[in-house]
């Protein structure tokens, strides 16, 4: 009963460790975040700067996990340059050392005091920052507090049996020591927490000095994974930036394990109380690894760009959309073409696959269709803005006029896209997945009409960037005749089913669907047609005007 009483205090304070440590991280984000945020991207300039921008930031939140994941993030970005972050995170190590030797001075008996001063800050005013600020200061005061009741929790272990015979298993085995203190560290996410709970070990005189320095060197390995395990599914630049980290710590634990015994016997010979030792092992190992590391980080930075290299991303994004640009409305409207005859390309990926699971009667070509679609979308939004933003540099003439044609073609191409994915795909889905089988005749209406659209989409693309009014007129004429092959493929259709064709019944509604949608598609791509046609005179307000006019 006396055991469990003493594991419920022990957890009991541990919990309120952790409690009073995310108190304080969340009260500072909420009061001073934004400029933490900032402070911490613009404080990166030069490798002085970031390590104590590195240092304040971990100092403040008290975690160096949420200072890596910050930091992780504005490389990933591109803030950052990948060997300035390298050094923010060995100020944060420092960072995190200087709090526990800071927590571990002996002023927990003012935790009270602190409790009180936070929540006046946070009862007596309603502003976000002094709120922050007060659950901080609780949160700074939970943590003192926690620092006693764990001193009050651990005393009567001293005299367990259990306890003495577990350390003197890991006095006598180093590497399970480490590891056994490094799992504590990742499941509290806190190398703090497990600092401290050696503090309160060490007070009890049941340490020895060399184990000691492995479980403080444990707690250190441990804190750098939970970043790490963070940032798994991010980019490789910021992945290269946690488990970089995690190598400089595991580096500096390998390189001091086999000499935790001298360790201890040197930090001895300083004017330091024993029970600090924890505390002093901490903040000297991070300072050492700052010191060696620090010239070390641009090779560091090359090296986790070889472990990790850059995984090769689907090109969703723009590449032709050039801010700096902007200025020269020429340049400018030809990267916006280019990156409209993107999403021409794109289209043509759509067409093309959901043929071929027409023609194929297999669904695999589909898989892709629907993420295509979107690329569709989002690069026409974006070609759309990025225009509006040079039109707001006051373009005229030739230029205004050139500006909506490319927006009238990507809208167009936005709508071929939503017509193939909400409509022919569809339609092609039903068809395999039901079972369902044309007529030889109105498979063959169909293919072709498939293969029309796609030349189709060629032309379209090819008078986009030539504007050739002879092959505008052609695509214009070409419409008239999808127009009259989606009309005869009708009436043939119709025909059979007066025929009591059992295939044509089956699949009369989603033949005329895609006769409909093939149409409609070809109707869009005939669009980029007009503007030429209407320049040269050509077109009247309903019909192409004859060529002997």
């Amino acid at each position: 009963m006396e055991s469990t009483i003493v594991m419920i205090n022990l957890f009991g304070a541990v919990a309120l460790l952790l409690f009073g440590l995310a108190q304080v991280k969340d009260g500072m984000t909420r009061a001073f975040g934004v400029r933490l945020r900032s402070g911490l991207a613009l404080g990166t300039r030069g490798p002085f700067r970031s390590f104590f921008a590195g240092f304040v930031a971990t100092v403040a939140l008290q975690s160096s996990t949420a200072t890596a994941l910050m930091i992780a993030s504005f490389v990933e970005r591109n803030l950052v340059r990948a060997r300035m972050a390298q050094i923010v995170l060995l100020g944060a190590n420092v960072g995190t050392a200087v709090t526990a030797w800071l927590v571990a001075t002996g002023i927990e008996s003012i935790s009270p005091l602190v409790i009180l001063i936070g929540i006046v800050f946070y009862k007596s005013s309603s502003s976000t920052a002094r709120q922050g600020l007060g659950s901080a200061l609780v949160g700074i005061g939970l943590m003192l507090l926690s620092l006693h009741l764990l001193s009050l929790a651990t005393e009567p272990m001293r005299q367990s049996p259990a306890l003495g015979a577990f350390l003197t298993l890991l006095d006598g085995a180093w590497p399970v020591a480490l590891a056994f203190s490094t799992v504590l560290a990742i499941i509290s996410s806190s190398s703090l927490a497990v600092v401290v709970l050696i503090i309160s070990l060490t007070a009890m005189g049941i340490l020895s000095p060399a184990l000691t320095v492995i479980l403080v060197l444990g707690a250190n390995l441990g804190g750098a994974v939970p970043p790490v395990i963070a940032t798994l599914k991010a980019a490789a630049s910021a992945r290269r930036v946690t488990l970089g980290n995690l190598l400089v710590r595991g580096v500096g634990c390998l390189a001091v394990l086999p000499f935790a015994g001298q360790v201890a016997e040197l930090l001895a010979l300083l004017p330091l109380p024993a029970t600090k030792l924890p505390v002093d092992v901490h903040l000297a190992f991070n300072l050492v690894v700052a010191l060696v590391l620090w010239p070390l980080s641009g090779p560091l930075s090359k090296l986790m760009e070889k472990l990790v290299p850059e995984e090769k991303q689907p090109e969703t994004g723009p590449k032709y959309l050039d801010d700096s640009a902007l200025s020269n409305p020429v340049v400018a409207l030809s990267g916006a073409t280019r990156e409209v005859l993107r999403v021409g390309d794109i289209i043509e990926s759509m067409l093309i696959r959901t043929m071929r699971a027409f023609n194929d009667n297999n669904l695999a070509p589909l898989k892709d269709v629907g993420e295509l679609e979107r690329q569709v979308d989002a690069l026409q939004q974006e070609v759309k803005i990025y225009l509006s933003r040079l039109g707001r540099q006051g373009i005229t003439g030739e230029s205004a006029a050139r500006s909506i044609v490319i927006i009238d073609y990507a809208i167009n191409l936005e709508h071929v896209g939503d017509i193939i994915e909400k409509g022919l795909q569809e339609q092609v889905r039903k068809k395999i997945t039901n079972g369902l089988k044309f007529s030889d005749d109105g498979y063959k209406e169909l293919a072709n009409l498939f293969n029309l659209t796609i030349e189709n989409l060629r032309i379209a693309q090819t008078i986009f960037v030539t504007r050739d009014e002879g092959l505008a007129r052609q695509l214009v004429e070409v419409k008239v005749d999808v127009r009259r092959m989606e009309k005869q493929s009708s009436e043939k259709h119709l025909a059979r089913l007066r025929d009591g064709r059992l295939d044509s019944l089956q699949t009369s509604s989603l033949h005329l669907d895609m006769l409909r949608d093939l149409k409609r598609v070809n109707a869009h791509l005939v669009s980029v047609a007009y503007p030429i046609l209407d320049e040269s005179g050509l077109l009247t307000e309903s019909r192409l005007r004859s060529s002997a006019s």
